[in-house]
């Protein structure tokens, strides 16, 4: 098991900058896949990005390609993502999110362990 505690939300304008955090505690977290996923008011929970390890192999939504970066840290049991050049359409509650090492997917319902999410608001 997994526990994660995400962090970092707040208010910027369009073009600004924020970074995420999502500190982990459990044992084996090196084992665990990481992603993040957002939800906007009154839409789905969808997709941004994922992480299988330090340095390896990433995944990022169209809309956040080249914007955004996801990275992690075991050494201190935290997953960053850092956004750049944020649109008000990036307006969503953002949830990190884990699951066993398994063949890539953006659904949501195959990670059993979340964050309890936090608010990132990009003003025009």
């Amino acid at each position: 098991q997994v526990q994660l505690v995400d962090s970092g939300g707040g208010l910027v304008q369009a073009g600004g900058s924020l970074r995420l955090s999502c500190a982990a505690s459990g044992r084996t977290f090196s084992n665990y896949v990481v992603g993040w996923f957002r939800q906007a008011p009154e839409k789905e929970r969808v997709f941004v990005a994922s992480i299988v390890r330090s340095g390896g192999p990433t995944h990022y939504a169209d809309s956040v390609k080249g914007r955004f970066t996801i990275s992690r840290d075991n050494a201190k049991n935290t997953v960053y993502l850092q956004m750049n050049s944020l649109k008000p359409e990036d307006t969503a509650v953002y949830y990190c999110a884990a699951r066993t090492f398994g063949r890539y997917t953006e659904r949501k319902d195959e990670y059993p362990y979340w964050g309890q999410g936090t608010q990132v608001t990009v003003s025009s």
